[in-house]
């Protein structure tokens, strides 16, 4: 059982930057991060692999964005910067399964989710 608590979300000015964490329990797999803006479907974010060598992005928030991890906190983090008001979502961090890490359904474990409002 994969246990995941994410923190770290709150209200910040275009151009800011915040930094989620992801707290997981329960074993070292490749995590994703994904979002949920209000009215849309669930959004990759990115991911990392276990040991944290390999991270991709998707197109909107590459150069902007940073996954990395710390297995020993066993802790995933994602680094925002130059925050947009379309970055505005809930963030959650998810634990890979199997298939495509873009898709949703290939993620077991979810956590609650952070909300990130980015203001104009």
């Amino acid at each position: 059982q994969v246990q995941l608590v994410e923190s770290g979300g709150g209200l910040v000015q275009a151009g800011g930057s915040l930094r989620l964490s992801c707290a997981a329990s329960g074993g070292t797999l490749t995590m994703g991060w994904f979002r949920r803006a209000p009215g849309k479907e669930r959004e990759f974010v990115g991911a990392i692999t276990w040991n944290g060598k390999d991270t991709v992005y998707a197109d909107s928030v590459k150069g902007r964005f940073t996954i990395s991890r710390d297995n020993a906190e066993s802790t995933v983090f994602l680094q925002m910067n130059s925050l947009k008001p379309e970055d505005t979502a809930a963030y959650y961090c998810a634990a890979h399964n199997s298939g495509n890490i873009y898709t949703p359904g290939s993620y077991g474990y979810w956590g609650q989710g952070t909300q990130v409002t980015v203001s104009s």
